[in-house]
C-alpha cells in the first residue's frame, strides 16, 4: 500500500475463515466437536504439558467436556478468528492459533492465543503456522502491521517473537490482570515494509525443514532490536 496521505483504502478486507495448507502443518477453522479430543490431549497429557496454560488467560481445564464447552464458545467468533493446527506428518491436532484484534480501518491485526502440545514444540509447526497467517494478512489482504503480544514473564514467547522476525516495541507495565496477578505485556510488531525480507527468511528456513536457523537469518539481516530484561 502507498504511504502517501489520502491513498489508503477506507478499510482493508477481513481475514478469511478458510484452511491454510503448509508443508508441515494445516490450519483449519476451529470445530469444537471435531477438534476437542485431540487438542485436549495435546494440552493436558502428560501433566507437564499443562505448563503451556501458565501465561494464558484460561486453562488448564478439568476435563475434556469442559474444554469442548469452552471451544464451542470460540468457534463461531470472527475476532479472535481461531484455527486448529494439525501436523501433516501424523494428522494429529497439535495446537491453536488465532488472528485477533482485527482493525480493518487501519490494516492492523494481531496473532495470538497460540499454544502447542509438547510433541509440536521445537518443530516447524509454529514457524509455518505463523508464516501462513502472515502471508495471508500481508500478501492477500495488504495489511500494514501485524502485532504479537505476550506476558513479559513468558520468555519463550518473547524469544519466539524475535525468532519469527517481529520487532520489540516496548513494555506495557501492569497492562492487565491475568489469573489474579498483574501482567506486564511485551509488545512486538512486523510491518508490511518488513515483510519481504521476513518472508524470504521464512521460506528459506521452512524449505530446509528447520536446518537453517530462522533466528540466525533474522539476526544477520539486522531485523531484531534488543529488548530489556
Amino acid at each position: 500500500m502507498n504511504s502517501v496521505a489520502g491513498t489508503f483504502p477506507a478499510a482493508w478486507p477481513l481475514p478469511v475463515r478458510q484452511p491454510y495448507e503448509g508443508r508441515h502443518v494445516r490450519l483449519t477453522p476451529l470445530r469444537a466437536d471435531e477438534d476437542a479430543a485431540e487438542l485436549f490431549q495435546a494440552g493436558h497429557e502428560p501433566a507437564e504439558a499443562q505448563a503451556i496454560w501458565r501465561h494464558l488467560w484460561y486453562g488448564p481445564f478439568a476435563s475434556e467436556t469442559d474444554f469442548r464447552d469452552w471451544l464451542r464458545t470460540l468457534e463461531a467468533g470472527t475476532d479472535p478468528l481461531y484455527f486448529t493446527v494439525t501436523s501433516r506428518q501424523d494428522g494429529r491436532r497439535v495446537g491453536m492459533i488465532s488472528i485477533m484484534r482485527i482493525t480493518p480501518e487501519h490494516g492492523v491485526a494481531e496473532l495470538g492465543h497460540i499454544w502447542y502440545g509438547r510433541a509440536a514444540q521445537r518443530t516447524p509447526a509454529n514457524t509455518e503456522a505463523v508464516f501462513l497467517l502472515l502471508r495471508h494478512l500481508f500478501d492477500d489482504l495488504g495489511y500494514r502491521r501485524v502485532e504479537w503480544k505476550c506476558d513479559a514473564e513468558n520468555a519463550r514467547s518473547r524469544a519466539a517473537a524475535l525468532r519469527l522476525g517481529f520487532q520489540f516495541e516496548g513494555l506495557f507495565r501492569q497492562h492487565m490482570i491475568v489469573k489474579g496477578r498483574n501482567r506486564d505485556t511485551a509488545w512486538f510488531a512486523m510491518l508490511n515494509t518488513d515483510w519481504p525480507a521476513r518472508k524470504a527468511n521464512f521460506e528459506r528456513c521452512l524449505a530446509s525443514d528447520g536446518r537453517v536457523s530462522l533466528s540466525a537469518l533474522n539476526r544477520t539481516a539486522g531485523q531484531n532490536a534488543p529488548q530489556p530484561l
